[in-house]
């Protein structure tokens, strides 16, 4: 189960990522960080409606990226509050004495 949990959390992180990545290269009025990764208005590569797309790809994972938290935060509640394996007591020996009659 834990593995599973770390596996999310290192999903997780790439979609930060990928969304951190996604938001400078949005294309800004006066062309900000957009421009720093070839935005340029007249050419592009996925046609002509190239800043819908990235903003379409970016609010789709903003809204993963914020399930994701909810997810992540109740799942590790729920890992915090699991019972815990009891603690082994260890005995300890006394040599047996034989009470002779």
């Amino acid at each position: 189960m834990s593995l599973l949990f770390f596996m999310f959390v290192f999903l997780f992180l790439g979609m930060g990522i990928l969304l951190s990545l996604l938001v400078l290269m949005q294309e800004s009025k006066n062309l900000g960080l957009g421009a720093s990764f070839g935005g340029d208005s007249s050419s592009s590569v996925f046609g002509a409606s190239t800043a819908d797309v990235v903003k379409k790809a970016t609010a789709y994972l903003a809204v993963a990226f914020l399930a994701g938290c909810f997810i992540l935060t109740y799942w590790s509640h729920a890992l915090s509050m699991a019972p815990k394996p009891a603690e082994i007591e260890i005995e300890s020996t006394q040599p047996m004495t034989t009470t002779e009659e």
